[in-house]
């Protein structure tokens, strides 16, 4: 059988420890634990032996020195099929480890605390639970190590199988695992200490380390890339759990694809942006129409009348649980996947009707984090912070003579959230609530001035212009006014700024400088 006799237990995180731990009891296995494990084992009536009394030991230096000690090392890397080592345990009345249990001090969640100190930080380094997990897949041929509580009951489901290929490939498979966590700890703190180091030491203003490690697990491997011949996999960037697609669920459709996450990122990103119920359209990683209403399927009605050409195929996301009158308002067009907070269940009745439609589900949004974004070219990778930047009313700089209303200003704030997630250059028409015409993507400003207009399906006149960066002359403004834009929302910043706001004066229209850019490449 494969039998587990001997189990050394250390977590940090409890949850599911004592039913687990009753369990492995109840199969006849002894427990040797440390410190706030083994409080919770005895405080819970589940027996278990103290590492200190078993190894004659004391935990030391606060309790910085637990298991490290070779009565612990040595019952774990004995490799069972050698005589001489199971001889040596024999004569030194070592037991031998057949399963491993540690979960790490959080380092990587105490660092990502802003105010946190280095001193703090230190403390959260685990160097004997590090070593254990290490020891135990290295003798992964007679060892089982276990470092998410997830895999709890894969153990639990082993204990009475019969030893073979298929417990020796699960051992294999969970030191690959403890690897990988060992991994990123490492790439975590020493990416931390880097950082650090140079802050202190003045080598480099920057809060990027010299050397970037990296250790991403691998969610799911595609059907391929940006194109059939190309072969791709989806791995997560998110140690902290916020809503991503990484965290979303797949209730419904065919697997996701490359460009499907792509399209689905940009979605999302969109309508966390907006409080009030937001509807974005997405057709290659732009949008081509974006509206808030005070009901879902009011929002979707009108981000589909933007482009309802280009809203053929695409993916779209929503700020709310699509609920069944917005399920029946989209029933009629081929969607390849929807990413919302949820889905009624009338909702996934109707949308289900459509066997190859991905719906995926996030859960209630959690707050934007600020987080490293990365880009790949050849030879090399960039890194850059999150765009979280956004203007308030109050940053708004009214540059013209003619001034807003509070209605004006709050258009030209949704105009300009667009804006923010649009191919630059980018030119967004809105009415107040709702896109009209969206000029993405192209070399010149006035090209996705024009594009705008051209793609608009209501009248412009009236409208809401916001431009995600400054205009670099004037024609952008007079061709504005030409198709009856009312006002104009952009960063400001150029050297020509003078000769644009007395465009905006001489053809009567509103103009406001955010002080901020949006490139988007």
């Amino acid at each position: 059988m494969a039998r587990i006799e001997t189990a050394l237990i250390s977590v940090y995180r409890k949850d599911g420890l004592v039913d687990f731990a009753r369990a492995l009891v109840q199969h006849g296995v002894k427990i040797l634990s440390t410190g706030g494990t083994l409080r919770t084992l005895t405080e819970n009536g589940i027996p278990a032996a103290s590492v200190s009394d078993y190894t004659g030991q004391p935990e030391i230096l606060g309790g910085r020195v637990k298991t490290l000690h070779p009565k612990i090392f040595a019952g774990i890397l004995a490799r069972r099929e050698r005589t001489e080592d199971m001889d040596i345990l024999h004569r030194e009345g070592i037991l031998a480890i057949d399963l491993v249990v540690v979960s790490l001090y959080p380092f990587e969640e105490t660092v990502a605390i802003p105010e946190i100190s280095l001193a703090e930080a230190i403390e959260q380094i685990d160097i004997g639970g590090v070593a254990l997990l290490r020891a135990a897949a290295k003798n992964h041929a007679s060892v089982y190590v276990v470092c998410d509580e997830a895999d709890y009951g894969t153990i639990l489901g082993v204990l009475d199988r019969e030893e073979g290929e298929e417990t020796a490939l699960l051992r294999q498979r969970l030191a690959v695992k403890a690897f990988q966590r060992t991994a990123a700890y490492d790439a975590s703190i020493t990416n931390y200490l880097d950082s650090v180091a140079s802050s202190t030491s003045g080598e480099q203003l920057s809060q990027f380390p010299k050397q970037l490690v990296l250790s991403l697990p691998k969610l799911q491997d595609l059907r391929y890339g940006e194109n059939p011949h190309q072969q791709a996999a989806f791995y997560a960037n998110n140690p902290h759990g916020e809503t991503s697609l990484a965290t979303a669920k797949q209730l419904h459709g065919k697997e996701l694809s490359y460009n499907n996450i792509i399209d689905l990122d940009s979605a999302l990103e969109i309508v966390r942006a907006f409080e009030e119920p937001c509807c974005a359209i997405i057709k290659h990683n732009n949008p081509c129409g974006v509206a808030r209403a005070e009901k879902l399927s009011d929002a979707f009605r009108a981000a589909r009348a933007c482009d309802p050409v280009s809203a053929f195929g695409g993916v779209i996301g929503f700020n709310r649980e699509v609920d069944a009158e917005t399920a029946n308002a989209l029933a009629d067009l081929f969607v390849e996947a929807i990413v919302a907070p949820g889905f009624t269940d009338e909702a996934l009745d109707i949308l289900r009707r459509k066997k190859n439609l991905r719906l995926l589900a996030t859960g209630p949004f959690t707050p934007i984090e600020q987080q490293w974004m990365l880009k790949s070219v050849v030879g090399g990778v960039l890194v850059q912070t999150r765009d979280t930047g956004m203007v308030t009313r109050d940053q708004l700089r009214v540059v013209t003579k003619l001034q807003p209303t509070e209605e004006d200003l709050d258009a030209l704030l949704f105009a300009w959230k667009v804006a923010k997630f649009v191919k630059s250059n980018a030119i967004v028409y809105t009415s107040r609530n709702a896109t009209i015409g969206i000029g993405a993507g192209q070399m010149s400003r006035i090209d996705s001035t024009n594009i705008a207009a051209v793609k608009a399906q209501s009248p412009v006149r009236g409208a809401y212009m916001a431009s995600d960066a400054f205009f670099p002359f004037r024609d952008n403004v007079d061709r504005a006014a030409d198709i009856g834009i009312k006002a104009i929302i952009q960063p400001g910043g150029s050297v020509r700024d003078a000769e644009v706001i007395q465009a905006a004066d001489e053809r009567g229209l509103i103009m406001v400088f955010t002080g901020m850019r949006h490139f988007r490449h």
